[in-house]
This record gives C-alpha cells, structure tokens and sequence, in this order.
C-alpha cells in the first residue's frame, strides 16, 4: 500500500531542540526564585517523562520538602510551564534552534510526491509554531496537513493517543501512514498505534531501546554530508534517506509463495 502521509514528531525528531527546552526551564526557575537548575545529565534523565508541565510535577514529587511545600509548588507548575515556552519561543524565534540534517529535504521529496505531512507531538501548539515558522518560513505551518499536540489528547506519549489523533484526522489506517521519532517513548507512542517507525535518536535519546522500529538512523543524511557506511549498510540507494528509498523500506514487497519459492532457487 502506498505511503500517504509521514507523521513527525517535533521535539528531537524535526530539530534537536532539547537543550534549549532545558534552558529554558532553568530560566523559568531562576525568574521564580527556586534554585532549581537542571544539568544536562538531569534533563536527559527527566525526559522520560513526556510533557513540560508533567516533568516539572515529577521534580517535584522527588524534592525532600513538606506536604504543605510541595503542594504550593504544584500549583506553581503552569504558570512556570508558560514561562519556561515563552523562554524557549524567544530562542526559536532568533533562529537558535536549525531542523535536524536531512529534514527539510525530506520534506521536499515528500511534497514533491503528493505526499502529505503531519505532526504528532506532546509540546504545545505554541512551541511547534515557532519552530516550524522559525525553520521552513512564514508559511511553515501550511505544509502540515494535521498538528496534533500537547493537551488534544489525555494520555501522552509512550500512549499512542497521539498519533492515533492525527490518523483519524488525516482519514488514514495506520499502514498508509510512517512516523519518524527519536525517543523510546515515541516509538512506543507510533508503534501502539500501528505504525512503521523510523528512529533517528540524539544525544538525548540514544541507547534506549528501539528494537521496535522499522530503521534506526543517526539522523537523515544529505547529499553534501552522507551517512557513515552508506549506501550499503542499510541503505541501497544513496548516503542519505530519500523519501522513495523510506516507503520502499516501510514496504517490504509480499513473501514468496511456493510455486514462486521453488522457481527462485533454480539456475537462470
């Protein structure tokens, strides 16, 4: 079956956008005088838990503080979440966040094929605004036919609410459609709701466990800087993944039956 629609992730998958998400928390906390300040090493840790507002909650629930404290901080939790986007959306909008090796052509290959995009993401719709109009233009967010995100759904990823949203919105089952992720619980997400799942990981994501999906990359290639060992490892074509040479991987042609089996293996 053809491939009519790709559906990215945002945060790591379209541009590897975590260390300013990272920067902008700690910006949050000093703005609210806590004293909080989250390293590298403790935000990499942190993103297993999906949702800016659901990461703060669990820093919480881990301070050595009293039952009173800790319900006063709880309730500080959306007003430094919409402190800590307007942080981020101000570096995005600088231009301080590029799309990831590999993206912006794949978008283009795919555009070029009728193929639609959507987005399936846990950050918020204001987030995946400023990235978008920030990297592919004013019209950025036109070419996305559907933007799923943040709260459209309860449960978040590694549920797959999300990415079964943008599949009802879409109009498409599941084997019309591929995800590309980063992150283990994303790809848990994608594959939950049945989906073909590209993996390319980042320094904040890698080592997890991505058994699951159908190709694991460390990030798209491009013509001027190809992957390492391709073509020829897992790629046929070319250095770098096209958008034909991806639906081809996501569909594999049909077992051979027995009379085909049989011809198959005698001399040409």
């Amino acid at each position: 079956m053809a491939t009519e629609a790709l559906i990215f992730d945002v945060d790591g998958t379209l541009a590897d956008t975590e260390e300013a998400h990272r920067v902008a928390f700690n910006l949050a906390f000093e703005r609210h005088r806590l004293g909080w300040v989250w390293s590298r090493a403790d935000y990499r840790q942190l993103l297993e838990v999906t949702g800016g507002k659901e990461r703060i909650a669990s820093y919480i629930d881990l301070l050595p503080t009293s039952a009173p404290e800790r319900r006063r901080l709880m309730g500080l939790v959306p007003v430094l979440h919409a402190d800590k986007t307007r942080f981020y959306t101000a570096v995005v909008q600088d231009g301080g966040v590029p799309l990831r090796e590999g993206i912006a052509r794949l978008i283009g290959e795919a555009q070029d094929q009728g193929c639609r995009l959507a987005i399936a993401s846990t950050t918020t719709a204001a987030n995946i605004h400023a990235l978008l109009t920030a990297t592919l233009g004013p019209r950025g967010l036109d070419l996305f036919a559907v933007i799923a995100c943040g709260d459209q759904v309860r449960a978040k990823k590694p549920a797959p609410d999300i990415y079964k949203l943008a599949l009802a919105t879409l109009g498409l089952q599941p084997e019309q459609a591929l995800a590309l992720e980063d992150s283990v619980n994303g790809l848990r997400a994608a594959t939950g709701a049945g989906l073909w799942t590209l993996v390319t990981p980042t320094f904040w994501t890698q080592g997890g466990d991505f058994a699951a999906a159908g190709l694991v990359l460390p990030h798209l290639g491009e013509p001027q800087a190809p992957l390492h060992g391709e073509p020829g490892c897992l790629l046929k074509t070319a250095g770098w993944l096209r958008f034909d040479e991806l639906c081809a991987l996501a569909s594999p042609p049909p077992p051979l039956n027995a009379v085909q089996a049989l011809y198959r293996g005698l001399p040409s």
